[in-house]
Order: structure tokens, then C-alpha cells, then sequence
């Protein structure tokens, strides 16, 4: 009975396998083909780390292999030599037909023992003939390729690896029919297998050469082997065509992603990712960004001193190491505009981003030209949101801030504490909040500037509508009673805060935001409100004491005596003296208040009918009393500094209207009171006229005509043809309520004897 044949098994040799004899040698393949497919990157094993100086399977990849690895190479070569006939050719598929420096008949891959073992068609006489012809080159293993790459020999590697790819190719171009292959020649996908992993072990070594050449800070000659390759590689291409397997490799392209890659590992040695994270204080963050920008400027250095003259000129090597330590720098800030930052965190990114990097990278005179026309590394939309991120997390942080240091200060209103303290407490603390935003928002971009400063302004404002309300309700019903003393001191205090705000918000305004102007105007607004509440309660108690003195004026006594003007004069001065601690902005507005509030209460009684004058002589004594009292009320306000000069003309305006006789001067005088008052009405005319006893109706109509005339836009004396005063913009007589039909006092002023009967007489309308 015939013997039945066992069906094959998976593990059995393949037909043409050289290694089928001998399962020693089956094992030396597996171990070579498992080398190769657990190479990692840089030469290293995907299975674990890399074998160490100990004992192990294989030879460790270090940059220049191990003595271990060699000594077992050569145990294989000459096992091998001694398992094959004398005079046969050898058939393994780990050998390659390309004539190589290193693959010389008995030449091992260190070069030692040559002349041992014979080439294919030789026999044992080969060794004799070796001086007379050139000796048939022999292909080198796998294995052999495998450890010239692993020390570096890397043009020889590479020339190699080339040749095994040709020979890959070659049953496919051959002229003989694909169904009759060798049958020592291994199938041709293991072999395209073999030509991947080899290139992978290669490419692991030109990459980590590369890495080693930027960190050397020092010419390496190993770096040229690497161009070799390059260069080889692009021949290759261009000689094997898009029809090789694996081909066009474009190693040049490579190179490229390679530079950018390590790169990319070299910033993340010099700071991890993640590094400056969750601090809040952006302490860890600025040592993450200084520390590459250090490492940027280092290894560009290194590149355009050392790499880069190594490569020929049409690689652009400085060029290409320089885009990729910007597009690894860019994803590394990137990276880190995704976290959760706090404000200072985002400064400190938006400050290296558009500050520090472009003063210290690009501003440096080595590497700043490799980097020029780059940019930043955060793209513009980056930037702008960052920006974005920042103003809002600023202003909900400022206006938190702010409303509680507005509680703060309100509760210390009511405690006895000085006009320094208050002002400190509240003013100078809340502009100094604003202020650290203000100037350093500008050095970052102009921009960002006006947008944080129209953020801060809009914050203020309503700080300051805030502050408003509380001084109106504090000053109108405080907390806890305290003497008058107390409270002028609070209100002193109060309205001193006001000049900083006010200057610190026209700060804000400058910079140029199209919606600054209206949040300016607000912001004066509830100072300007402030600053009244404050001087009506200073204001206060002094107007209570001066209202008896101004009822005595304009009447019988007043002519004869100045008591009750001597009175007004002297409180004011004792008033003044309380102004001190008023800073000199709400100072000259009190005064300038002071000023038209005591001049209003000095011509109201002149206009209220008073006093008639029904002879010149009486017009005069008048006009005296008028004329010296308003050159005493000039000098007292000039004293006080008073910013409204223009005042000081009502008076003697009104003053002439009593003593000119001529119909057309008094026209005229009405038309000069008119240019530098523009808000007197022809019924404040009419009660001067009263007052001097004019009741002449035609003569009246024709002195009123002229301020009927301007109110109705007419011809205009020529006296008013001079340029207007400052007073024509402010008001005065607007103040002066209007006065009824001119009354007569029941007593003549040349006739003072008898004043029983006309005060039994009821005055004559």
C-alpha cells in the first residue's frame, strides 16, 4: 500500500529555502526577520526597550552596534560557509548580487577573515587567482545590512538596500514567464517585505542623526553620510522611476517632516507640555515661553553655524530647520491658548506672543533673519480671541473688585477718618485697578488697547453712577448724626475723589474708541452730580447765615449803612478758610458757585423792586453804594481765586443803566449787557428801569426795542458788533426768576424825614 504524503503544515520550509536543511539555520532567518519587523523609531525595538550590554537574541542598535552582535555575525557566516558544498553558488535569498565594498567572497562585514570560502562558478584554487583578476563581489545579508546600518554606515547601507530593491524588481521586468521562478529565490513579497523594513531601520538612523546633529552644537561628519543617502535616494528615484516598489521615496520631503518633528521633540525636552498649566499667577507659564524661546534660539544657532553649511545649497536648510521650529513653536502656543487661563495667564501669552518673541527671537541678529517674514506664532484669529478672552475675564474681575471697594468705603463714611483717608481708600485703590490694565493692555497691540480702555471705561462709568447714588443718600440721610463739622469734612473728602475719576476717565476716552466720547459724557455727568451734592452741603450752612444780611440790602438802611454788606464779606472770608483741604479742580468750582450764587442773591433785591429813584441825585447814591460794593465783591473772589471773572461786570452794567440820562446811551449800554449776558430778558431791563424811576412809555419802548430787536434776530448796535465775552456761553440772568410790574418803595429817597406818614400809606402800583 502506498504511503500516503503529509499534508503540508504552515511552519514547513518553502520550496527554494536554503535554510529548509538545517533548522539551526530556519532559526537564524526568523530571528533576522523578527529583528527587522520589531524595529521601532531611531533604531529601537516596538517590543521593549533596547537590549543593554547583557546577554540577549540579537545585537543591540546603538549608534556604532555592539561587540557582541559582531561576534555572532561572524559565528553565522561561518557556520554558513562551512554547511554549503565547496563549489556551488549560494542560493539564500538573504544574498544579493550587487558588487559592494564589503561583499567580497569571505569578507565579513567588519572586514576581517578575507579569502575565506569561495564565490559562485569558483573552486577552492579561487584563492590563488585573487592578485591576477579582480574577484567576483558578493551581496551582503540582510542581517549584514541590518548591522551596517546599525553602525552607521549608512551610505553603504543605503547603496545595499538599493540594489535589493533593483533585484525585487527585476523577475517582474524579466523576459521569462512568471511560472517558472528559481526555486532558491524567496517569493518576491517577502522580499519587498525585507526592503520595508530595512528603509525603516535606515530612515530611524538618518532621523536620529539629524536630532544629534542640532544638539551637538558642533560640526558632525556623520551629518554628511545622512546628505549622501539623500542624495542617492533622489537618484535612485529618478533612475528607478514611479514603477519601483516603495518609489518615488522623496527622502528630501522627509527630511523636511523629519527637521519639523524633531523640532517638535526638542521643545517638549525643554519644557514639557502642559508645564505652566492651573497656576493662575502665569509664573509657570512665562518660564514655559522663555524656556523655548532659549531652545528656539540655541538650536537655530547651532543649525545656521554648523547644519545647515553642511547641506548643498539647494536643500535650504537653514530655511527648512527654521519653518519647522516656528510651526512647532506655534503648536506649542496653541496648545496652550486652549487651556483655562487666568488673566495674568493671558497676558503673559499675549505679551511673549507679540512682545518678547518678535524682541527677542526675531530681534536677534544670528537667527532672526532664518525666521524673518514668518509672523508670530498665534495666527491673527488666535490672537484676536485670545484678546477677547482677556477683556472680558478683565472687566469681570475689575467690576468685581470695584463694587466691592465702593462697600468698603461707604462703610467707613460714617466713622470718624480724615479727608486723606477716605480719598486714598477709595480713589487712588480704584484707578490703581484700572490703571495696571490701562498701560499694560497698549504694549500687547494699539488695538487691544482701545478695546481694554473702552472695556475699563464702561466699567468705571458705571462705578461711577454707583458712587453717585450712594454719596446723594449719604449726604441726605446720614447713617449716624454728626456735627456740621463732621459732615463738610465727609463732603470734602467725597469731592476730592472726583478730579481723579474725572481725569482718569478722559484718559480712557483718548484713546480713540468710536464709543468713548458718550461713556466720557456719562462719567462727567455723576462727577458733576457728586461734586453739587457735595458743595450744596458746604454751601449750606453758609447761605443759611448770609439770607438775613441779603433781606437788608436795596432798602432804607443800606444807603447808610455797611453793616450788613460788612457781614456777607466776612462770613465769606471765614468760609474760605474751610476750603483748604478742597484739591484745586472741586475748589474752583465751589468757588466759582460760591461766586455766582453770592452775586444772584445780590441783584435779585435790585430787580425786585426795592428800591425807585426818583432823582438823579438819588440815581447817584445808588450807583455809589452799587459801584463800591461791587469793586469789594471783585476783590473778595479774586482773593479766593475764582474762575469766573466774568461776573464781575453785572453789577456795573446794571449800575450804568441807573446813572445814564441819555435815551441813546442807555440803548446802547442795554445792547453791551446783552452781548456779554445773552439770557437776559427784556422784563430784567424793565426792573432796572423801574428801579430808576423810569416810567416814560415811549422812552421805555425804545431802550426795550433793543432787546426785542436781538430776540427777533434785527439790526444790532454797533457797540454789539465787538466779540462776544466768555460769559456769552453761561448763564446768569436765566437763574433770576422774572419780576413782576415795577413797584415804587413807599418813600422818596432825597425825602428820608418823613417816613411816619408814607408808611401809613399803602405803596401805589
Amino acid at each position: 500500500m502506498p504511503l500516503l504524503r503529509k499534508p503540508p503544515r504552515e511552519d514547513d520550509p518553502e520550496p527554494g529555502d536554503p535554510f529548509a536543511a538545517s533548522p539551526e539555520s530556519r532559526f537564524r532567518r526568523r530571528a533576522t526577520l523578527e529583528l527587522l519587523v520589531g524595529l521601532g523609531p531611531f533604531g529601537r525595538s516596538r517590543r521593549g526597550p533596547p537590549p543593554g550590554p547583557g546577554p540577549g537574541p540579537g545585537p543591540g542598535p546603538g549608534p556604532v552596534g555592539d561587540a557582541r552582535a559582531r561576534r555572532r555575525s561572524e559565528d553565522l557566516g561561518r557556520r554558513r560557509r562551512k554547511e554549503e558544498p565547496s563549489g556551488t553558488k549560494r542560493g539564500s535569498w538573504l544574498r544579493l548580487p550587487v558588487p559592494t565594498p564589503w561583499g567580497q567572497r569571505g569578507a565579513g562585514v567588519d572586514g576581517a577573515g578575507a579569502g575565506d570560502g569561495d564565490g559562485a562558478g569558483q573552486g577552492t584554487d579561487g584563492r590563488g587567482k585573487d592578485k591576477e583578476k579582480e574577484k567576483e563581489k558578493e551581496p551582503l545579508s540582510v542581517l549584514e545590512i541590518l548591522e551596517l546600518i546599525q553602525r552607521r554606515e549608512l551610505v553603504a547601507a543605503d547603496e545595499q538596500i538599493i540594489a535589493l530593491e533593483a533585484e525585487c524588481a527585476a523577475p517582474s521586468s524579466s523576459s521569462s514567464p512568471p511560472s517558472s521562478p528559481s526555486p532558491s529565490a524567496p517569493p518576491p513579497g517577502r522580499q519587498a517585505r525585507d526592503v520595508a523594513l530595512l528603509y525603516r531601520a535606515l530612515l530611524a538612523q538618518l532621523w536620529a542623526v539629524l536630532a544629534e546633529a542640532v544638539a551637538a552644537a558642533r560640526p558632525l561628519p556623520l551629518l554628511r553620510s545622512v546628505i549622501r543617502v539623500l542624495q542617492q535616494e533622489e537618484a535612485a528615484d529618478q533612475r528607478l522611476g514611479p514603477g519601483g516598489a516603495g518609489r518615488p521615496r522623496r527622502l528630501r520631503q522627509r527630511w523636511q517632516e523629519a527637521a519639523a518633528r524633531a523640532a517638535g521633540e526638542r521643545l517638549a525636552q525643554a519644557a514639557p507640555p502642559g508645564a505652566g498649566t492651573g497656576t493662575g499667577t502665569g509664573t509657570a507659564l512665562g518660564a514655559e515661553l522663555a524656556a523655548l524661546a532659549e531652545r528656539v534660539l540655541r538650536d537655530l544657532s547651532s543649525v545656521r553655524a554648523h547644519v545647515a553649511p553642511a547641506f548643498p545649497a539647494a536643500y535650504e536648510a537653514a530655511a527648512v530647520y527654521a519653518r519647522g521650529y516656528h510651526r512647532a513653536l506655534a503648536q506649542r502656543l496653541g496648545a496652550a491658548a486652549q487651556r483655562a487661563l487666568g488673566v495674568t495667564e493671558l497676558y503673559v501669552l499675549l505679551e511673549w506672543n507679540s512682545g518678547a518673541y518678535p524682541r527677542e527671537v526675531l530681534g536677534n541678529p544670528e537667527v532672526g533673519p532664518l525666521l524673518q517674514g514668518l509672523g508670530p506664532p498665534l495666527p491673527p484669529e488666535t490672537q484676536r480671541s485670545l484678546e477677547s478672552s482677556c477683556i472680558s475675564a478683565v472687566k469681570a474681575k475689575v467690576e468685581a473688585a470695584l463694587a466691592q471697594e465702593l462697600q468698603l468705603s461707604e462703610d467707613s463714611w460714617a466713622e470718624e477718618v480724615t479727608s486723606q483717608e477716605l480719598q486714598e481708600g477709595l480713589a487712588t485703590r480704584v484707578t490703581g485697578l484700572l490703571r495696571a490694565h490701562v498701560d499694560r493692555a497698549p504694549q500687547i497691540t494699539p488695538e487691544f488697547g482701545r478695546e481694554m480702555a473702552q472695556s475699563l471705561l464702561g466699567v468705571l462709568v458705571t462705578f461711577l453712577h454707583s458712587f453717585q447714588r450712594k454719596v446723594e443718600r449719604f449726604l441726605e440721610a446720614p447713617n449716624d448724626p454728626c456735627p456740621p463739622d463732621g459732615t463738610a469734612g465727609r463732603a470734602i473728602a467725597l469731592v476730592n475723589c472726583c478730579p481723579t475719576f474725572r481725569s482718569f476717565a478722559e484718559r480712557l476716552a483718548q484713546f480713540g474708541h468710536p464709543e468713548g466720547e458718550e461713556l466720557r459724557r456719562q462719567a462727567q455727568g455723576a462727577l458733576d452730580k457728586v461734586t453739587r451734592s457735595c458743595n450744596h452741603v458746604l454751601t449750606q450752612r453758609l447761605f443759611e447765615d448770609l439770607k438775613p444780611y441779603f433781606n437788608k440790602l436795596m432798602k432804607r438802611k443800606w444807603l447808610t449803612s455797611s453793616d450788613a454788606f460788612d457781614s456777607i464779606v466776612m462770613l465769606i472770608t471765614s468760609f474760605s478758610q474751610k476750603l483748604r483741604l478742597l484739591h484745586p479742580e472741586p475748589y474752583q468750582v465751589l468757588v466759582s458757585d460760591l461766586h455766582r450764587r453770592v452775586l444772584l442773591a445780590y441783584v435779585r433785591p435790585l430787580l425786585s423792586g426795592r428800591v425807585v429813584c426818583t432823582s438823579a441825585k438819588a440815581r447817584a447814591r445808588v450807583a455809589a453804594r452799587l459801584s463800591d460794593e461791587a469793586r469789594q465783591l471783585r476783590e473778595l473772589f479774586t482773593r479766593l481765586d475764582s474762575a469766573s471773572p466774568w461776573l464781575d461786570s453785572v453789577v456795573p452794567r446794571l449800575r450804568e443803566l441807573l446813572v445814564l440820562e441819555d435815551t441813546a446811551a442807555l440803548q446802547m449800554e442795554v445792547g453791551v449787557l446783552a452781548r456779554d449776558f445773552p439770557d437776559v430778558r427784556r422784563e430784567h431791563v424793565a426792573a432796572v428801569l423801574d428801579a430808576r424811576g423810569l416810567r416814560s412809555p415811549s422812552a421805555r419802548h425804545e431802550i426795550l426795542g433793543v432787546l426785542r430787536d436781538l430776540e427777533r434776530g434785527g439790526a444790532v448796535a454797533p457797540a454789539l458788533m465787538a466779540p462776544a465775552s466768555p460769559s456769552r456761553h453761561r448763564a446768569f440772568f436765566a437763574e433770576l426768576p422774572v419780576p413782576g410790574a415795577g413797584r415804587c418803595l413807599p418813600f422818596q429817597l432825597p425825602r428820608l424825614a418823613p417816613m411816619a406818614r408814607l408808611r401809613r400809606r399803602r405803596p401805589r402800583l
